[in-house]
């Protein structure tokens, strides 16, 4: 399997819509996941006035085409919350996903 960050950035005035579909968005990358992809790390991104204004993801998943089918499915999609969704292979150079002692 091959990890991947998923950077998306919400498109303009999208708060509103990210804030309606944020429990089910939330719900659904804590779920068990139907389909082959493993959420490693998950969170919202910032402005600097502290509104919520992009996702950052890094998952576990065969390949890219699992990866955008997951994405595709996900609620913020379905609202039109992303303006830009970005994909890319990733590698863990410096750190650990492993949970801490």
């Amino acid at each position: 399997m091959t990890m991947f960050v998923v950077w998306a950035t919400d498109r303009a005035g999208a708060l509103p819509a990210r804030q309606r579909v944020r429990e089910a968005h939330r719900a659904r990358l804590r779920a068990p996941q139907p389909h082959a992809v493993q959420v490693l790390l998950a969170g919202p991104t910032f402005d600097d006035a502290q509104q919520m204004n992009g996702t950052m993801l890094v998952v576990q998943a065969d390949d890219r085409a699992v990866v955008q089918a997951f994405i595709d499915d996900d609620p913020y999609v379905a609202a039109g919350v992303y303006g830009f969704v970005e994909i890319r292979p990733w590698h863990c150079g410096l750190g650990s996903l492993a949970p801490s002692p």
